[in-house]
């Protein structure tokens, strides 16, 4: 169960990127207890363009809750996002704090080839 904080710092984020995408798809954070998953989505068309996590079978770390996880899950995703010819996107953190593993995730992304 999330707490109102989370929920209303989650409306906050979305509303502020609604407001300055300017047509570019959003690359989307979520963050469980034991894995991360990234999602490039087209809120236009409401449908995900692309999308990785630390769940996969391949390339899968030893421990999937972890920064080195989030890293490798960044630069999944800016590859699969540059293959189907996505180059700018919006970052959402979902209302998670940008620390650590949601971090390290954007960090790994803007290596990977994406803009935001």
């Amino acid at each position: 169960m999330t707490s109102s904080l989370f929920r209303r710092r989650q409306a906050r984020t979305r509303y502020r990127i609604a407001q300055n995408a300017a047509g570019r798809p959003r690359l989307s954070v979520f963050r469980s207890g034991k894995h991360i998953y990234a999602q490039v989505i087209d809120d236009g068309k409401g449908e995900t363009l692309a999308a990785a996590s630390s769940n996969e079978k391949e390339g899968r770390a030893p421990k999937t809750y972890n920064v080195d996880a989030a890293k490798s899950v960044g630069r999944k995703i800016a590859e699969r996002a540059l293959a189907k010819g996505i180059r700018q996107v919006v970052f959402d953190r979902g209302g998670y704090i940008y620390h650590g593993r949601v971090k390290a995730l954007a960090d790994a992304a803007r290596e990977g080839g994406l803009e935001f």
